[in-house]
């Protein structure tokens, strides 16, 4: 009697089918629940800095249509320069909630726009562990097992939840969607030779991502340093990595994502001039160039050698090609430099030569506990399904995954908000190895079980051997042949290849393993007792991961903008103090008044307060920031006659923590790297800062300041600091003194009124682009003796500006040394 009779495996594929759907069914289930925590507990309220902007765009959006939406230039904040707004976000986000909303009040049901944007990340976080599992199906050779596990893994692994909770209205809630979407596509355009038309919907997925996130960059390119890869491999492999399959794949992905891309007003013509884009565009010519390589040898039937030759000829030619063309347009300026955040997963945290930059936490590089918080057991389970695939015979898919683990770990290692990135990729190949280890166990029950059944145990159950990592690990029959998963096409390489060297490694190899393989055949009921050790392993392993997934889902749900704590007594409350602030700005000020704060508040204070602020988190303008940072870190006196030409009010969060105190230090060097003169010779600005930080006591610098007043003045905390009452007036405090605003006094009214008439607007000549007409400080602000210095921040990355100004560069020299430790 065979291990697995002809009935029996019948009945095996009745009850896995039905078994799969069901975990499915819990895997979409958790996805959705596990993002819901903060829905249910604080309601349906939009969380943290960003969603406030993107909610309050869609709302825009809503009200007014898709042209207007294009056309919209905001005065109410960067004030009084105003911000064109739809031509400089990814709005596919805004897009698709609008639809959505539109869809849902269209089919009678009611619901509101701000209710729709809460649940949006937690609908895009059950559809993107649909796509990871369809792409860890397609990439595992066609393995149900993997591609059902990887979308359970991919459900609750809090790499993705961590940007996809309800509430978090930000772009990675729908960007991992299209991103997963996108990949997927790519791998599955790849299967077999007529497999390419599903490239037109990976370069319509592409699209998706580019409208909808800034990271649409690390998807264009992953794929191109794919394709490149299986270039090489054609070449230097196995000649069947690059079929017309694959050439027309990329060719198209490209052609169709490209051209959809450059319909996004904040993209435009980027793809074809920014340095981060061109390789994947080169890739796209040298895909040409290898296909007439091909043909021509096929054609002439060329040898290896000579086909050698063709590539060598042809590349030299292209290269030569490439080289002038660089050559001519470089003195235009028609490369863009690289972003200084590109630039940062080059260099240290620390050291990008921006302050600004520098100056965000998630920039920062990921710690080593990072890996275990957000991927748990998956961050070891991982790499075994790496080195798994590794091992085995690659395809066209199997390759993605390694090129992506590779890319991803080196990038997110590098900047600890990429980390996001990593959640596809260890459910991926955690979900191989995690099946090829149970399918070998489940192979070795069910043979031992077979023998305990087999009538006087005449016929023995054949011995169990463990399939590929991609494979299925199923027991071998009667005849010796393993049932495999994999599907075998013009796309999927053979091992060796035909090739004798590889052949004699490979007999080599084996004669290598072979006293290992002898012991493993030797010792059946060790093996027996290995899987079930393995099988119980994986239960209390699996329910360790579960009930930590939705622990720490529900630490990250927690919104900032509110919070549940504990008082003196001990009772729980609910912390609202920050929307209780712009509220009070909301009720209590002039539809026109304008407020000052860090710019991280300034998306909260137009859209929870909706009132004018001076600058918010798109951080699009250097020198306005570097001037907001000199107003509050400017001593009481000189900072009231900056502030009164731009502010009403000033607020401040305090409290501790994270507050503006904190903060304060960023400020006064994002200052200094436009006026040298409030740190002379320090870029650091290491005079503003604390004397002792457990006690946040200040530097004299700090103490003259007009954050640090704002911020400690008279509290009775600390009695000693005092705010000018003929400068500032103390008109609210939270509840539970998390922040303070204070009004400011004597405004000057002729920088106001300059300031609101549109004349002194200056509208674009370009055309097409009449509508954006940026306003400009008032006179009376320009005059002010302290802005005399005022120098344009030259950023480092930059390489068509001129560098001929000795000030930049000692600047830069010093920064870099002194965030260096020198």
């Amino acid at each position: 009697m065979g291990l697995v009779s002809r009935a029996e495996g019948a009945n095996e594929a009745s009850w896995k089918a039905p078994l799969r759907v069901l975990v499915l069914a819990f895997a979409l289930f958790s996805a959705y629940d596990i993002r819901t925590f903060a829905l249910k507990t604080y309601g349906l309220v939009i969380h943290e800095f960003d969603p406030w902007f993107n909610y309050r765009a869609t709302e825009w959006l809503a009200a007014h249509g898709r042209e207007a939406f294009f056309r919209w230039y905001d005065y109410m904040v960067w004030y009084p320069l105003g911000r064109p707004i739809g031509s400089t976000i990814y709005p596919g986000m805004q897009f698709v909630s609008v639809w959505i909303w539109q869809a849902i009040n269209g089919a009678g049901y009611e619901m509101s726009l701000n209710d729709v944007c809460c649940y949006v990340p937690v609908w895009g976080g059950v559809t993107a562990s649909i796509f990871t599992g369809l792409i860890a199906y397609e990439c595992s050779g066609f393995n149900a097992n993997v591609g059902t596990l990887a979308t359970m893994v991919m459900a609750i692994i809090p790499a993705h939840i961590m940007r996809s909770v309800g509430g978090g209205y930000d772009n990675e809630s729908v960007a991992m969607t299209c991103m997963t979407m996108t990949f997927y596509f790519w791998v599955r355009s790849l299967r077999d030779e007529q497999s390419w038309p599903f490239a037109f919907l990976t370069g319509i997925a592409y699209y998706c991502m580019v409208a909808s996130w800034g990271g649409y960059i690390f998807v264009l390119n992953m794929i191109a340093i794919h394709a490149l890869s299986l270039a090489a491999m054609h070449l230097f492999v196995n000649e069947r990595y690059f079929t017309t399959n694959t050439f027309r794949a990329y060719v198209i992905f490209y052609f169709v994502g490209t051209l959809g891309a450059l319909q996004i007003p904040i993209v435009g013509l980027t793809p074809l001039k920014s340095m981060e884009q061109l390789g994947a565009l080169a890739v796209f010519f040298g895909y040409f160039l290898l296909k007439f390589v091909c043909d021509k040898a096929t054609q002439d039937k060329l040898d290896r050698r000579e086909k050698w030759n063709l590539v060598k000829k042809v590349g030299v030619v292209a290269v030569i090609a490439a080289g002038l063309v660089v050559a001519a347009l470089w003195p235009t300026g028609y490369f863009g430099p690289l972003s200084s955040r590109i630039r940062g997963l080059f260099v240290q945290h620390t050291r990008t030569g921006n302050p600004l930059v520098d100056s965000v936490a998630e920039h920062q590089p990921t710690s080593p506990k990072a890996y275990w918080q957000y991927l748990n057991i998956f961050c070891y389970f991982a790499p075994f399904g790496m080195i798994g695939e590794m091992l085995t015979t690659p395809t066209q898919s199997s390759t993605f995954l390694l090129a992506y683990a590779a890319v991803t770990y080196y990038f997110c290692s590098k900047m600890s908000r990429l980390v996001i990135l990593l959640g596809p990729m260890a459910a991926c190949l955690g979900s191989i190895w995690l099946v090829w280890v149970l399918e070998w166990a489940y192979g070795e029950i069910v043979s031992f079980y077979t023998e305990l059944n087999d009538e006087g145990g005449e016929e023995q159950v054949e011995e169990a051997a463990p399939s590929t990592v991609a494979g299925t690990g199923t027991p071998k029959s009667k005849k010796g042949k393993k049932r495999s998963s994999k599907v075998t096409s013009p796309t999927t390489p053979k091992a060796g290849g035909g090739k004798k060297s590889r052949a004699v490694q490979q007999t080599a190899m084996e004669k290598a393993f072979a006293p290992m393989k002898e012991w493993y055949a030797e010792n059946k009921n060790g093996r027996r007792i290995g899987a079930c050790i393995t099988v119980v392993y994986f239960l209390i392993s699996s329910s360790f991961f579960y009930k930590y997934s939705y622990a720490i889902g529900e630490q990250m749900s927690g919104p900032s903008i509110m919070y549940q704590a504990k008082n003196h007594q001990g009772e729980l409350i609910m912390v609202d103090d920050y929307r209780e602030a712009y509220w009070w700005l909301r009720d209590n000020t002039a539809e026109d008044a304008r407020v000052m704060a860090w710019w991280d508040y300034g998306y909260q204070i137009t859209g929870i307060g909706n009132r004018t602020s001076i600058a918010d988190g798109n951080t699009w303008n250097h020198e306005h920031i570097a001037t907001l940072g000199r107003c509050l870190s400017a001593p009481e006196k000189d900072a009231h006659t900056l502030v009164r030409h731009l502010a009403d009010y000033v607020l401040v969060w305090t409290g501790g923590g994270g507050d503006d105190l904190a903060k304060s230090p960023h400020m006064a060097r994002i200052g200094n790297s436009v006026y040298f003169d409030i740190c002379p010779d320090d870029p650091t600005c290491r005079n503003f800062g604390f004397t002792d930080h457990q006690t946040m006591a200040p530097k004299p610098m700090m103490a003259k300041s007009l954050l640090y007043k704002l911020h400690s003045g008279n509290t009775p905390q600390h009695p000693e600091v005092t705010v000018d009452p003929e400068r500032w007036e103390n008109v609210f405090n939270s509840k539970y003194g998390k922040v303070r605003i204070w009004k400011v006094k004597n405004v000057d009214e002729e920088s106001r009124e300059w300031n609101a008439n549109p004349a002194n607007r200056k509208c674009s000549e370009k055309p097409g682009e009449d509508w954006i007409c940026p306003g400009d400080y008032s006179p009376g602000f320009k005059s002010i003796p302290m802005l005399s210095k005022k120098k344009a921040f030259k950023q480092r990355e930059d390489f068509n500006a001129k560098d001929d100004d000795e000030q930049d560069e000692e600047y830069n020299k010093k920064y870099m040394a002194k965030m260096g430790g020198q």
